[in-house]
């Protein structure tokens, strides 16, 4: 009798000679098959205890309930990811107790056991999400997922997860290849390089490529021939200045409304750009309207035309809305790295406004307006509620992340399903506080490190939901701002 276990695949092979009268006799679960020369059994080997268990836990952390609607492909990414936390965490584990006799004599007993528990508890892990994903997709009027949808996740996600394990593989045969020294030596020369070569080459491609997306001038859109309009051939902000989202802006409808934009290139300081405003705000006649909004931009300068048509609808066209570029990256990068550049920016801009309509006899009415990182921004404007209600006639916060606005009289507009408005590292140990949240789909149960998990996933596909959920905000960001 001859018998060889393969290791590496979990299968073990057991034959017998030609001239064995002996059949080979079932040892455990197994298929028997005959080749004809000899008697072969194929018998399966379960994965270890520990492998089964971190996997297990893995899915049904990242099939937990989540906010928003999920592209098989970002379910699998999300799954994927927690499953190599999980194997790694599992392998430092096995190393740790290598050396102690700890669940050595039950771990291949209750492998089988525990492999087909973890089978069953995953299998429930999906129906629940799928009626989860489908109750999201039926409150915000989205095609529903099936078979399909599981089909492509299980294919992403082994993939992903084979194609990492697989590289670390490698990386350890390189290593024991190479040696200690030579290794060690290798390692520090590539963590040298992306300190100081690739790390900085790929932020200042990002810095490139932000410049050029914000001077990009889309022919679509035509240049403003309105004196109301920042970026006319009368406007002391030239159309090419004002970035690829100030243009957005100023060309937007209806025509009613002055629209003033100063971008980051039309002036070279932020105390340029802000007299810059404060003129176009003269020369277009926005202090003569009844009503003026001070915009307080996104971090690449975007600011929703949804609102601004809301706005318009709110004061029947009498109204000036003005807005000043702080950045040209995205939100969440200005939130990371320039937070206090768009505070002074948005602070520059009402303080100049204030001051100047507060010498004028009749002076328009003064509102806030900011969605996003610009509700975070123009939040420190103001010292607290109280200062913000006595400044202003009317303040309205869109989407403010984590809630942290001042309230006082402001209306804050913020979707129960908004990952923005609810993502906090206080999410890992606490509640997220949903007062003044308008229910627009269901809300999931808070669950400790995972809820910051689901939610941390859902900040990627805020702006892909539909319109009314998500990060995603209508009209009513204008007509639903506050008099005095």
């Amino acid at each position: 009798m001859t018998k060889a276990e393969d290791t590496m695949t979990g299968v073990e092979h057991t034959a017998t000679e030609p001239n064995d009268p002996r059949p080979a006799t079932p040892n455990g679960p197994g298929i028997t098959l005959d080749s004809g020369s000899r008697w072969a059994r194929v018998r399966f080997v379960p994965p270890r205890i520990g492998t089964t268990l971190a996997v297990t836990a893995a899915v049904l952390v990242s099939l937990a309930p989540g906010l928003l609607p999920r592209t098989p492909s970002a379910q699998a990414v999300l799954t994927a990811l927690l499953v190599l936390i999980g194997l790694a965490v599992v392998g430092i584990g096995r190393m740790v107790l290598r050396r102690t006799n700890i669940g050595r004599n039950w771990s291949g007993r209750y492998a089988l056991p525990a492999l087909v528990a973890g089978v069953l508890a995953s299998a429930g892990a999906i129906v629940y999400a799928q009626n989860w994903q489908n109750q999201l997709r039926a409150a915000m009027r989205v095609g529903t997922i099936g078979p399909v949808y599981w089909l492509q996740w299980i294919l992403v996600t082994a993939f992903l997860v084979g194609l990492i394990v697989g590289v670390c593989r490698g990386l350890r045969w390189t290593v024991r290849r190479l040696g200690r020294a030579r290794s060690t030596a290798i390692g520090v020369a590539v963590v040298l390089a992306m300190q100081f070569v690739l790390i900085p080459a790929a932020v200042q491609w990002r810095r490139d490529a932000y410049e050029a997306s914000n001077s990009f001038v889309d022919p679509a859109l035509p240049q403003p021939v309105s004196p109301s309009r920042s970026g006319s051939p009368v406007s002391m902000a030239s159309w090419s200045s004002l970035g690829a989202e100030g243009r957005r802006f100023v060309t937007g409808t209806p025509a009613r409304a002055v629209r003033v934009y100063v971008g980051l290139n039309s002036a070279p300081s932020l105390g340029a750009r802000v007299a810059l405003a404060i003129r176009e705000l003269e020369r277009t006649g926005g202090f003569d309207r009844a009503n003026l909004v001070v915009t307080v931009p996104t971090g690449s300068g975007w600011i929703d035309g949804d609102a601004a048509r809301g706005m318009d609808e709110r004061f029947g066209g009498n109204v000036a809305l003005v807005g000043l570029q702080y950045s040209d990256a995205p939100s969440w990068v200005t939130f990371l790295f320039g937070r206090s550049a768009a505070g002074e920016s948005a602070r520059a801009l009402f303080q100049a406004v204030a001051q100047h309509i507060s010498t004028m006899p009749h002076p328009p009415k003064l509102f806030m307006y900011g969605q996003s990182l610009g509700a975070f921004a123009g939040s420190k404007v103001f010292a607290s509620d109280a200062d913000q209600d006595h400044r202003t006639c009317g303040v309205l916060w869109a989407g403010p992340p984590a809630g942290q606005v001042n309230r006082g009289r402001a209306v804050v507009l913020a979707n129960a399903s908004d990952p923005v408005v609810r993502w906090s590292p206080r999410l890992i140990w606490r509640a997220p506080d949903l007062t003044g949240t308008r229910p627009d789909a269901p809300v999931p149960q808070w669950i400790p490190v995972v809820s910051f998990l689901q939610t941390s996933m859902d900040l990627l596909g805020a702006l892909s939901a539909p319109p009314g959920h998500g990060h995603r905000y209508g009209t009513d960001q204008g007509t639903a701002l506050p008099d005095c």
